[in-house]
């Protein structure tokens, strides 16, 4: 438990003392790869670097894995389908999940996301909020279990 106790106190200090932007942020993760490679095939990397702020509902990199291989090494080639996905997981401003509402939610794609709440938990689309409110310099990630695709 004490090993624990010092990890976390550890974790706390070092990432308050090295904020990063959202891309560093999810990067130093190492739960969101194929959400980086995405980013980066995307040409979205200087976007999330800028000063936002930017809300990010990060798909993990199992969320990615639930997606056929062929269809996304086919997401991925495509630049044009790929940054319609990648921006409709991002909604402009920092929302942190206090102030996370039910109902329709403008992404910076366009579409509007629908964010439900019950019993506790929260879904994003067809997609579970896991982790709430990873801070960066420029915004805020929330971790979701599934790839959600724009309609």
């Amino acid at each position: 438990m004490k090993k624990v106790l010092i990890a976390t106190a550890f974790t706390l200090a070092f990432g308050a003392a090295n904020a990063a932007d959202i891309v560093d942020t999810a990067k130093s993760a190492g739960t969101f790869n194929t959400l980086v490679t995405a980013v980066q095939a995307a040409g979205l990397v200087d976007t999330l670097k800028g000063p936002g702020p930017f809300t990010v509902f990060a798909p993990t990199d199992e969320a990615f894995a639930k997606i056929p291989k062929a269809k996304l090494d086919a997401l991925l080639k495509d630049k044009a389908a790929l940054t319609k996905v990648l921006t409709y997981h991002v909604v402009p401003g920092k929302v942190m999940a206090a102030d996370v509402k039910p109902g329709a939610v403008k992404s910076v794609q366009g579409s509007n996301l629908t964010v439900t709440a019950a019993g506790g938990k929260v879904m994003l689309d067809k997609a579970h909020v896991i982790k709430t409110d990873i801070a960066a310099d420029n915004g805020v990630l929330h971790v979701i279990d599934t790839v959600v695709m724009p309609k």
